[in-house]
Parts: structure tokens; sequence; C-alpha cells
């Protein structure tokens, strides 16, 4: 009887979830060599990615109710990989399908973040993502404790663009939290127009998450870590993090900016989806009542630990594991206090 009342409610949208993340599932083929070294017989490993399904499968590990708001396709994969997402915890009874491939992405990566990607996307599944299917999310959205999306999602098309201001406002309206990563890709969209859905959406964030020089000089025009955080602070994000390099990140909570050391994980194999999985880890701390310091602690904790696997998923940290990593590391660098702005 529990069970039938819980799927009725979902249907509804009566069911609230600490974490929804809106954005993209991609197929993912990982090459085993460099992209401009593959030749015929070139071994590769299938699996299923995409940066909302990373941050999904981050905050369900860290222990948040989570759910997923997509846009899946009708091709052969679709079943794998929902079937994917389930297995990591995520809620995918939510997702829409659409008679559209499935985006998809050949990787070559390493630890040190030298990627090479191939995507396929044009008129993928995904990219179909509209305000009309925010709209049937709203009762999900309006009693959510937290919503992760991203830049990627909102550069997919112009519909999407819509989708994910559509579902900020939502979230913000009814006083939940929003986790932003502008996470710009010049491939998708142009400076202007990543700068201009940043200016928009930076206001309704709790937590703006962005790396730097990557994101900085291209949307905040800096190289410099406290300069990108003070002008997305200075948009209107209430908290901003941003990646540093592999092994810092800095925080700026308004009352200054404080730089935080990253756990340096022994076995590095792939740095794919790292920063997804701080975003949804961190995320769901928020949105489970923990403190933005130890919220920030666990992120970083788990983005070092999945660093450790091949591709978006291949590393889910459990929390558990996570909590020590954090705590060890804590001991070991004790967290200074921040620097006010000048």
């Amino acid at each position: 009887m529990a069970g039938r009342a819980a799927a009725r409610a979902a249907t509804r949208g009566d069911m609230r979830y600490d974490v929804l993340v809106l954005g993209e599932v991609l197929v993912e083929i990982h090459a085993g060599t460099a992209l401009r070294d593959a030749a015929a017989g070139t071994p590769a490993r299938i699996s299923y990615s995409g940066d909302a399904l990373n941050a999904a499968a981050a905050a369900a590990a860290a222990g948040a109710r989570t759910a997923l708001l997509a846009v899946v396709g009708d091709d052969e994969l679709s079943v794998p990989l929902l079937r994917r997402a389930t297995g990591l915890g995520v809620d995918v009874s939510h997702v829409r399908r659409a008679p559209h491939p499935n985006g998809a992405y050949l990787l070559s990566a390493d630890t040190d973040g030298d990627r090479e990607f191939v995507y396929w996307r044009t008129r993928s599944a995904g990219s179909t993502l509209a305000p009309r299917h925010v709209a049937s999310w709203r009762g999900l959205l309006t009693r959510c404790g937290a919503l992760v999306t991203s830049g990627i999602t909102g550069a997919l098309s112009p519909s999407s663009r819509d989708a994910v201001l559509a579902a900020a406002r939502l979230v913000h309206g009814a006083g939940g939290h929003l986790t932003y990563d502008p996470n710009f890709r010049s491939r998708l969209t142009g400076r202007a127009e990543a700068r201009e859905l940043l200016a928009r959406i930076a206001p309704l964030t709790g937590l703006l998450k962005t790396s730097c020089p990557a994101d900085a000089l291209a949307l905040v025009d800096t190289a410099d870590p406290r300069a990108a955080a003070a002008r997305c602070r200075a948009l209107g994000a209430r908290t901003v993090a941003v990646t540093a390099g592999a092994d810092r990140l800095l925080l700026h909570d308004g009352s200054g900016a404080v730089y935080l050391p990253v756990p340096v994980n022994p076995e590095p194999v792939d740095a794919t989806g790292a920063g997804d999985c701080f975003s949804g880890t961190t995320t769901a701390r928020i949105a489970l009542g923990d403190t933005l310091t130890d919220a920030v602690a666990y992120g970083v904790a788990a983005a070092s630990l999945s660093v450790s696997g091949r591709g978006g998923t291949g590393r889910v940290p459990a929390f558990t594991e996570t909590v020590a990593l954090a705590a060890a590391h804590r001991r070991a660098f004790p967290l200074r206090p921040p620097r006010p702005d000048r």
C-alpha cells in the first residue's frame, strides 16, 4: 500500500525531493587512446554520463532523495541509460521521452584535465527540453529542497535555455536552494549568450560554482579566482565556489574569500565529472541541513575520490568514504578564516 501511495504521489507531483537535477543525460563512449591516435580496432567502453546525471548520482550518494528532470530519446540505449541512473540511486520516474536519439560523446581523458571530446547532439532528445516540461514538473520544483542545473543545459537550444530560467525562478520563488554551474562550452554557445544567462540566473542562486581560468575568462573577464568570485557575487550570487586547478577551491560567502585545499587522490584516473560531483554532493548536504562549510568540505572530498574512476559516473563515492576523507583532510588542513574583500 505504501509503495502504491508513493507512486501516486510521484505521478501527481506531490512527492518532495531533497534535490532535483535538471539537464542532459548522455551516452558516453570512452576511448582507450588519444582521439588523434584512434584507429580501426581502438578499444572503447560505453557508459552513461552528462553533467546532470553526474551531479544527480553524487547527490543521491550523499544521502539526498534525488530525481532527474530530463528528456531522453527513443533509441535502444534509453533503457540501459535509465537503468544506470536508477542503479545510482536516482529517481527517473519523471523523465520525459522524445522521438529523437539520445545525445552521445566520445571521450579521451587524463587526470590533468586534458580531455578530448567529440559530441553528437544535433536534434538530440535532451535538446528538446522546454518550458512545457518545466510546467509539468511545477509541483516537484516548488516543493524540492534544491535544484542543480547548468549552463550546458541552457546552451542546448533556445527552449532549453528558457526551461532553465523557468525552473530556476520556480525554485527560487518557492524558497528552495539553486546551484548553478555556468560550465561554458564554446562549441555550444557564444560568450555573449552565456554571459546573459549567467546575469539572469545569478541572483536566483544559493551557490554558483564556476571554474578559473576557463569559465572566469570567458564570462567575467578575469583569470584571478578572487576577482572571479567577487564579480559573480556582484551579479547577485549569494555564495560562489571557484575551482582553481586540481588542488584548491576558493569559497566566497559574502563575509570574505577563503582558499580550501582539495584532498589529494593518490590514484587518479580521470577527472571527468569531478566538478559535477562537487556540485551534487555540496547541494545534497545543504538541502539536508549541513552548514555551508561542512557541505563544501564533503563536496571537495567526493570530487577528489571521483577521479579514481573512468568517465563521468565511473566512480561515485559512498558517503561514508566522503565523510572519512573530509575529516582526515580537515585535521591536516584546518580551515582559515575568510579574508574580507577590500
